[in-house]
């Protein structure tokens, strides 16, 4: 099976059970602080999630495009990918535990025709908040799974959200595939990382609200989640051991190898591995539509590093820029039907990797000056220090690899496990970081972010009022104290054109303007001048919501519903945000 016939089996089968198939969204998400990439499926349908009304329905089907970061260590192993198309289905408040386990399992044994036996799945077990989910595993028992193939887990493994400190929460199933390969002991089971048994569905019951004092409600309406990743059951389906055996890398991996062999060169199976994962990665961030470009902050940080880590390892197999481009032009082939915003921006993609190339090199020469440095006045025997270390592979990208290489020229040693320990510590802080992102949870639809929002519909329709239709938006970030947007312009924005850009914004917000929101397809929403991401799926009904006079786009997020709820407009400021891409900050008062 290929992919494109795995992605076709899967929304058609769902489609035959009355669900509506909806575009991949972007991989930027749009107007969520709280989440640098969209992770999952679920992501840009959090609004709908929490009650909005969707165009297309109750019912969901669709292949989203993901980035997940935190396996970025883990890239290199048989299954792990910070890129991945995930396949999901969504009931808004329709059917629930019975309906979704039932289809997912004729999916998986009559469509894939994957034997019964070779299927195990992980229910809640219930802690001192929430009881065992006996439903789902009743309904499991009920499709002809034994006892022995179902496990109870507790929260960490079978509960999904808050995302943040209270909102939609609530048990989950997931489904594994037994490769057939011998536990590591008796406790072994479903859930165990031992290699034995691969996670590939994971079906979500939101069916609590979690509140400020830490109880759980009811939720009025009950949602379904689910997501499969396509790379895992592909490779699953087709007899593989491991993903790079399948269609979507051997294209990248074998031209990889015929580079080596032309340089004579050798090159571990991980470092191949991760090269062939991230520079998929990298070419879908870079052609997404919002165009984000590297850079030393947020979604650019995290691009920037997936490119430095591929240039690394090429430099040192003597491999060029040119060889990068080559591997990012393969992927574009491969997935330009499937995506064709990649086919759309294979200038730009190609752009910045030529750039980040030379950026880096010049780094990296940099580094080993440093490291020199570093190591010259060393006598032999002697050791560098765990911190040292760390510095090289913190601001110069050198992995302990590397150094100890370095230190070992110079018969000298390297305080490895210092350099964990900074290591350790770094993580630490990341996770942290982290945590802080999602401490508001996956969206926050309070009126004030509905405010902002609002805010900047009018702000995106006054910029082109004042600097020419054709800058586009590029990203927006919105919390509950100010907004942020960005958007493509090739020079600084004067502080008189920022002024004309304000008093528009002011305008609009005196006039007490009722935004109007309307339901049609793509197609029509395109005809009638709406601004957006648009779709090549005409077909598929999206919201736009007008501000006569200043703004017409279409979107998703919480809105106001007169633009004289948002008191006054003011921008804070102005900046770069990465090449050909301006920013402003800004806030509402009173």
């Amino acid at each position: 099976m290929t992919a494109k016939e795995l992605r076709i089996m899967y929304v058609n089968f769902f489609k035959e059970r009355g669900h509506k198939e909806i575009a991949s969204a972007s991989l930027l998400p749009e107007n969520d602080p709280t989440v640098l990439f969209t992770m999952a499926g679920m992501h840009p349908l959090v609004p709908y999630l929490l009650g909005e009304k969707h165009p297309e329905g109750k019912r969901l089907t669709d292949v989203q495009k993901c980035i997940r970061t935190e396996d970025i260590d883990e890239v290199g192993d048989d299954m792990h990918l910070i890129f991945f198309e995930m396949l999901g289905n969504w009931s808004l408040g329709d059917y629930f535990k019975e309906e979704s386990i039932a289809m997912s399992y004729e999916f998986l044994t009559e469509c894939l025709r994957i034997p019964s036996q070779r299927l195990a799945v992980t229910v809640f077990g219930g802690d001192e908040t929430a009881p065992p989910d006996l439903e789902a595993e009743r309904i499991w028992r009920a499709q002809g799974l034994q006892p022995e193939q179902i496990r109870r887990l507790g929260r960490d493994g079978n509960w999904w959200g808050p995302a943040g400190q209270t909102g939609p929460c609530g048990p989950d199933t997931e489904i594994f595939y037994d490769m057939g390969t011998p536990g590591c002991g008796p406790d072994c089971g479903p859930g165990c990382n031992c290699g034995k048994y691969v996670e590939i569905w994971n079906n979500v019951f939101l069916q609590y609200n979690k509140t400020a004092d830490g109880s759980f409600t009811e939720l009025v309406q009950k949602n379904v989640d689910t997501g499969m990743g396509l790379e895992r059951v592909l490779t699953i389906f087709n007899g593989k051991t491991n993903v790079y055996e399948t269609e979507l890398f051997l294209p990248v991996m074998t031209r990889l190898e015929e580079f080596l062999s032309q340089r004579g060169k050798e090159m571990p199976q991980k470092n191949r591995r991760v090269i062939c994962e991230h520079i998929r990665a990298v070419s879908f961030i870079l052609g997404d539509p919002k165009k984000i470009a590297p850079s030393n902050t947020e979604q650019g940080y995290i691009l920037r590093r997936l490119i430095r880590r591929m240039i690394r390892l090429l430099r040192q197999a003597e491999l060029g820029s040119e060889h990068l481009c080559e591997l990012a032009e393969i992927v574009i082939g491969q997935y330009g039907e499937a995506y064709p915003e990649l086919g759309e921006n294979r200038n730009f993609i190609l752009e910045q990797l030529q750039k980040e190339y030379a950026r880096f090199s010049k780094t990296l020469d940099e580094g080993l000056k440093k490291a020199s440095r570093y190591m010259e006045n060393m006598e032999k025997g002697g050791m560098l220090d765990g911190e040292s270390a760390f510095k090289l592979y913190d601001t110069y990208g050198f992995p302990i690899e590397l150094t100890a290489e370095l230190a070992r020229e110079k018969a000298c040693d390297v305080d490895t496990e210092g350099f964990y320990r900074k290591f350790r510590e770094h993580q630490e802080k990341s996770r942290q970081g982290a945590a802080g992102k999602f401490a508001g949870g996956l969206a926050d639809h309070s009126r004030q972010t509905a405010r902002l929002h609002t805010a900047t519909h009018l702000l995106n329709g006054a910029l082109r009022a004042v600097l020419g239709e054709e800058i586009s938006q590029r990203g927006s970030n919105i919390t509950p104290q100010r907004l942020r947007f960005d958007f493509s312009f090739g020079r600084k924005v004067t502080a008189e054109e920022l002024a004309r850009v304000e008093a528009i914004v002011n305008q609009a917000i005196d006039k007490k303007i009722d935004v109007v929101m309307e339901e049609m397809t793509s197609g029509e929403a395109y005809a009638a001048g709406a601004v957006g991401v648009f779709t090549d799926k005409y077909g598929e009904r999206v919201k736009v919501y007008t501000i006569p006079g200043y703004s017409k786009e279409i979107c998703g997020g919480p809105h106001a519903r007169n633009t004289g709820e948002l008191g006054s407009f003011r921008i804070i400021k102005e900046e770069a945000s990465s090449a050909g891409v301006r920013r402003i900050k800004a806030v509402i008062e009173g």
